[in-house]
């Protein structure tokens, strides 16, 4: 047996979304905005939110980063597109217009809408989750990014973020990530791609 660690391994993944994080910062400081939004596309367990996270912590920018996650947003097990074109009615637009968003969080518990968040157009933004990048969105942003992560290793790491609670909704989010896909065909729509094992 190998004490290599594997493709899929933590080491591995961490170094892949270290270059990834690297590259956003170099595509943010050649946007020369005080305010860039940045989308991080890519389906569950692609590394997404550790990606978004990273990033914030190594913001090339003064002043603060807004992150959303989507989800915060998605409204329940069938809501990816609602929650794509929520984020897109409440956050993108007011803030390619330079007016206050305004978005509430979704109670996964009780299945209702929760608290109203604001989002700053005057601060940058990082929107994070599986169905951002669409042909509707990517126009509203400055930096769009796509992660591609093989489906047996995106599962095993979603599952054990997410343990017992995702495993009977898998399938089924996974069917609305994949007419995603199809339809949109984000990879196509990113400026950076990123392969994570």
């Amino acid at each position: 047996m190998s004490s290599a660690p594997s493709r899929s391994s933590p080491d591995a993944v961490g170094h892949s979304l270290g270059i990834a994080v690297d590259r956003i910062i170099a595509a943010v400081a050649q946007v020369a905005a005080s305010n860039p939004v940045v989308l991080i596309d890519g389906r569950s367990g692609a590394g997404k939110t550790s990606l978004a996270r990273t990033l914030v912590a190594r913001w090339p920018l003064r002043g603060r980063v807004q992150l959303v996650a989507l989800d915060s947003i998605y409204p329940g097990w069938d809501g990816l597109d609602d929650g794509v074109e929520l984020a897109r009615e409440h956050i993108l637009t007011p803030h390619a217009k330079g007016i206050v968003g305004v978005w509430q969080r979704w109670d996964w518990t009780v299945g209702e809408p929760a608290e109203a968040h604001a989002v700053d157009p005057s601060l940058p933004l990082i929107v994070e989750g599986a169905g951002v990048l669409t042909p509707a969105t990517a126009r509203l942003a400055d930096v769009r990014v796509w992660l591609e992560s093989p489906a047996a290793s995106r599962k095993e790491r979603a599952l054990a973020r997410d343990g017992e609670t995702y495993r009977p909704h898998w399938d089924r989010w996974a069917r609305q990530e994949q007419r995603h896909v199809t339809r949109d065909d984000p990879m196509s729509l990113a400026s950076l791609v990123f392969p994570v094992p």
